[in-house]
């Protein structure tokens, strides 16, 4: 029977000087008030901020420095990221693009891709949408329908794609779609421009009127073979890269931070035993998480490809997230008002609205728990 392999490990002394530096620069670069406040992942859109991010040197950090990069690892990315993400900063530029894009193409691009695209992602000049998902598909991302056919020159693609974050402001779209009969061997990813021809997407609105997700849709749209990533027949083995770097990391478990984070400082003076109990419970979970992220990169940076590790810390951490907002609300006694004046609570009434949407973006549990179930069986 196939095993977890989460080494315990901490930081280094030079790790915690790189934590303490961007804190500094935080401090000053986003002072309380001066921005919106993002749940996680999906902080606000802000290009400026981005481009900031990139010239200390803090996006593309693990990518290579001949194509821009910073040559540094996953466990300094996760520094920065774990205190962008406590801050709630305005990610949504960068995120896909650093995180998972910018990594897949210096695994699996061509000379003439890493050229191009990495020195901007690091540069944070471009951002990045992941089409995977399919209106029916489901969960079984093998299963997508969304066909390329080969062309003179490229490919045609016809198909769609649902939940794509923030694919409505993207410069570009990472989708796989079918290439060939065989369930994970007929696979393919390509880049695929913003706006292009043929290709319309429309934003999907939360209950709370925001718009985040997207149903894409492909209506004979061209795409030159120069724009295909990997092999004809890779995108499934190269998904499964990407799908490690975005169930692995803190972003899972942090998205409720800026929330809690407000709700200590307001109640800090506050002499009550059941909410001290839940602060504590909370906070050992958290030092958990951070461990478990810590030994995914520490993993990442050995060259290994965990999965199977990755996959528990999205599962358990993304029910974690939404168990901290319920115990906030628990504590404020009622339901947060979104028109609320108090910062504190409409930010509080946004992560009740949104948090429904944290355990199935990045698969679902029930997917998960069938993948893991099927590799610890192995």
């Amino acid at each position: 029977m196939s095993r977890v392999r989460l080494t315990a490990t901490e930081l280094t002394a030079s790790e915690r000087e790189l934590r303490q530096e961007v804190r500094e620069w935080l401090d000053e670069r986003l002072p309380e008030g001066s921005y919106p406040v993002g749940l996680g992942m999906a902080g606000a859109f802000d290009p400026w901020f981005s481009r900031d991010l990139g010239a200390r040197g803090w996006l593309g950090m693990a990518l290579p420095k001949e194509y821009g990069g910073g040559g540094r690892t996953a466990v300094e990315r996760l520094v920065v990221v774990e205190e962008l993400l406590a801050r709630g900063a305005p990610v949504g530029f960068h995120w896909v693009a650093d995180r998972q894009s910018g990594p897949s193409i210096a695994l699996h691009g061509t000379e003439e891709q890493k050229h191009e695209f990495l020195p901007r992602i690091a540069a944070g000049e471009v951002s990045f949408a992941i089409g995977m998902s399919e209106p029916d598909s489901g969960s079984d991302l093998a299963s997508i329908k969304s066909k390329a056919v080969p062309v003179d020159g490229g490919w045609v693609i016809n198909g769609s794609k649902i939940w794509t974050s923030g694919a409505h402001l993207a410069d570009y779209v990472l989708g796989l779609f079918r290439t060939g009969d065989d369930k994970h061997a007929g696979l393919t990813q390509f880049i695929i421009e913003r706006p292009t021809e043929g290709l319309t997407i429309s934003p999907i609105p939360f209950i709370d009127g925001e718009a985040h997700f997207c149903l894409l849709t492909f209506e004979d749209v061209f795409v030159p073979d120069t724009r295909r990533l990997g092999e004809v027949g890779w995108g499934w083995m190269q998904n499964q890269g990407e799908l490690v770097l975005e169930r692995g990391g803190v972003d899972r478990w942090m998205s409720a931070m800026p929330v809690l984070e407000r709700w200590v400082r307001r109640e800090l003076d506050t002499d009550s035993t059941g909410l001290k109990s839940d602060l504590a419970g909370i906070t050992a979970r958290c030092w958990a998480f951070h461990g478990m992220s810590l030994a995914v990169a520490r993993m990442v940076d050995a060259g290994e490809l965990p999965k199977t590790e990755a996959a528990l810390v999205k599962d358990m951490a993304t029910r974690f997230e939404q168990e901290c907002v319920e115990i906030v609300v628990r504590q404020l006694g009622r339901m947060p008002d979104p028109s609320s004046r108090d910062p504190f609570e409409a930010l509080l009434a946004t992560a009740v609205l949104h948090k429904p949407a944290w355990t199935i973006r990045g698969g679902t549990t029930e997917i998960l728990h069938n993948l893991i179930a099927k590799e610890l069986s192995r």
